[in-house]
């Protein structure tokens, strides 16, 4: 994706008209920008990938500023389709990492993950 491209998704998100070019200095040299107040506003380079910055943008408020709401069932299959796909981790280790994930936690046992990717076919 290209600097364009990310400044229109994030633009999005952040409730702002699109085609403005986002400033992205200071997350490239600094790793981390707060833009605003709002969710979606903080953008944050988690490293490098062949040389390209990997960006991504979340809410200026720490994991445990927010009461944690169980995810579902739909959002729980995708994560864990997605993370099955990057063949890094087999069935049982995703189902594992999904279940111990925040909010997830004494909602979705790794058992429960795995039934949810079986039921996708």
């Amino acid at each position: 994706m290209t600097a364009d491209q990310f400044a229109d998704i994030a633009a999005q998100e952040m409730y702002r008209v699109p085609d403005v070019d986002l400033d992205l200095e200071e997350v490239l040299t600094q790793g981390r920008a707060v833009l605003g107040e709002g969710r979606y506003e903080t953008l944050v380079c988690a490293g490098q990938i062949d040389g390209m910055p990997v960006l991504t943008f979340t809410a200026p408020w720490g994991i445990d500023d927010v009461q944690w709401v169980p995810p579902s069932a739909a959002y729980v299959r995708f994560l864990a389709a997605g993370l099955l796909t990057a063949g890094a981790w087999d069935l049982e280790a995703v189902a594992s990492y999904v279940a111990a994930c925040p909010g997830a936690t004494g909602r979705w046992s790794a058992d429960d993950v795995v039934s949810l990717l079986s039921e996708q076919g």
